[in-house]
């Protein structure tokens, strides 16, 4: 419904609209179509921040346009992979994002620019922590946001009830969620959650805050809590560590230690940082669709939706369909040329510890995958599902299936179905584990660990090269020569070499690990 002259009038420019064109080559520019006209700079920053540092906005008000300029354009490119399927909404609006034919913007001499470098301003002071909060007590120094990975959520107009996986649903689309503990006080339903980074707790701050979980009800306040750890006892419908499958389940509320019960009692003295906090209203709003079905994503929510099913206490959040508790996933659109059971146990075994791997028989573009238990495979298929891998998109969802059968004696199988459950490579065996903690999306560059002394630069750099990659970058770390940064092409190019080269043998009873990376290079 663009008529031509709504963009740039160099006559042709109506075509891109039409689908008919291929689409931009990445670029750390966004341009964003059919934006309402009364939205804030703050409310398109926000679309960005989930994926890294936004560092330039130009609003076209007139033409319901903007461009937004990413640091990186690996952090545009998971914008754009995220947002692609899951339209982002801005005012309860579907917005379109695209990548520009712009490599940076320039908008140095441009008239209204003011605003949006003040926004800027404002989100990148809060990201780097040098925001000093009004009603912090001066004994302690100011208390920066962000400071605490820790989060205190209290629910207001209970109309329903909300369960601990409920707000772990929520809250693991901004990163992984450590530890959950529910309690009520002053007949208020309230959670402490931890995160795996204090960054990941700000921006869920940030975008949930005053949000509804409900129609029009259920809202969430949520501040930093002075917790910086949680200690978390027992695994039940209260309290949950993600990190720790070993816990005994109790009986019951957990008694609260005295420096805990404290802490729960202390009001919250961090107020929101903005001006209320209104200007940051989230991006995505929740629309009042019902069991709108929509692919679990990281970094932001996707719609969460009601259905009637909530008057039982139930809630319908997309990507949540399946049996709650399911621990297999169904992978479709694979490659049925390139993908193997082991490859699929490499890649899914990043987000957790892959038990059975079944590539179907008939249809060989689909496959089951086990994981270990539930949060686990909401984890993988949070994070991989939207991923481009051999070239085809994949997709992820829990199967209707609660575990993934063996072939039965004599059944034609072709090696398709394959059981990993005592493999040495699984990450997360050790509760505790370090691994839990550096849980990222996929990105072009990939962490190296348990490289031996006599590696060098150049040998790894061969080995991905001979690989099909294209090495744009690599570093030692500084402090400890086993481990290495390499920065490849492509997202997709990541994932594959992580799937071919996680434990390469590289000598001297050495296997390389490879994740991937918050950090570029």
């Amino acid at each position: 419904s663009l008529s031509s002259t709504s963009t740039s009038s160099n006559g042709n420019d109506n075509k891109k609209f039409k689908g008919d064109r291929p689409p931009c080559s990445p670029s750390r520019v966004l341009h964003l179509r059919k934006i309402p006209c009364d939205v804030t700079e703050a409310e398109v920053i926000s679309l960005g921040l989930p994926f890294g540092k936004v560092t330039n906005l130009l609003m076209l008000k007139g033409k319901s346009q903007a461009f937004l300029e990413m640091a990186s354009e690996e952090a545009a490119v998971t914008m754009v992979n995220y947002y692609t399927p899951v339209t982002p909404q801005l005012r309860s609006q579907p917005v379109y994002i695209q990548y520009s034919n712009h490599r940076e913007l320039k908008t140095d001499n441009l008239p209204n620019q003011a605003r949006a470098q003040a926004a800027l301003q404002a989100v990148s002071a809060v990201q780097s922590g040098n925001l000093a909060l009004p009603g912090a007590p001066s004994n302690e120094g100011t208390v920066l946001p962000g400071q605490s990975p820790v989060l205190r959520i209290i629910i207001e107009n209970l109309f329903y009830p909300v369960t601990l996986e409920v707000l772990h649903q929520i809250f693991s689309k901004f990163g992984t969620v450590l530890k959950i503990i529910t309690f009520t006080k002053n007949n208020q339903f309230q959670a402490l959650l931890q995160y795996a980074d204090p960054v990941n707790a700000h921006y869920a701050k940030m975008a949930l805050d005053g949000q509804n979980i409900y129609n029009a009800c259920c809202t969430l306040r949520i501040d930093f809590s002075k917790l910086t750890s949680l200690n978390v006892k027992y695994n039940n419908d209260k309290s949950r560590d993600f990190t720790r499958l070993d816990l005994p389940t109790g009986d019951g509320q957990p008694s609260l230690e005295p420096p805990m019960a404290a802490a729960f009692g202390a009001p919250g003295i961090i107020s929101s940082p903005y001006a209320g906090a209104a200007g940051f209203a989230p991006a995505i709003g929740f629309p009042q669709a019902t069991g709108l079905s929509v692919p679990a994503v990281p970094g932001a929510l996707g719609p969460l939706t009601l259905t009637s099913s909530a008057v039982t206490g139930r809630m319908a959040i997309p990507g949540a369909s399946g049996i709650p508790g399911n621990s297999v996933l169904l992978v479709t659109n694979l490659n049925p040329d390139l993908i193997t059971p082991h490859g699929l146990f490499i890649l899914f075994g990043v987000y957790g510890d892959v038990h059975r791997v079944k590539i179907m028989f008939n249809k060989k573009e689909n496959a089951l995958v086990q994981m270990a238990d539930a949060s686990q495979a909401q984890l993988a298929m949070n994070h991989l599902s939207g991923q481009r891998l051999y070239g085809k998109v994949l997709r992820a969802t829990l199967s209707k299936h609660q575990s993934v059968q063996l072939p039965r004696e004599g059944q034609e199988d072709q090696g398709l179905t394959k059981d990993f459950s005592n493999s040495p490579l699984h990450r997360f065996k050790k509760p505790g584990s370090k691994n839990f903690q550096n849980i990222f999306p996929p990105s072009a560059t990939l962490h190296l660990s348990n490289i031996p002394p006599s590696v060098t630069m150049d040998d790894l750099k061969n080995l991905f090269t001979e690989a099909g990659c294209s090495v744009k970058a690599f570093k030692f770390f500084q402090k400890d020569r086993k481990m290495a940064l390499i920065q490849l092409a492509s997202v997709e190019e990541a994932i594959q070499a992580l799937i071919e080269l996680h434990n390469h043998d590289l000598g001297e009873n050495h296997h390389l690990r490879v994740s991937f990376s918050k950090s570029t290079i």
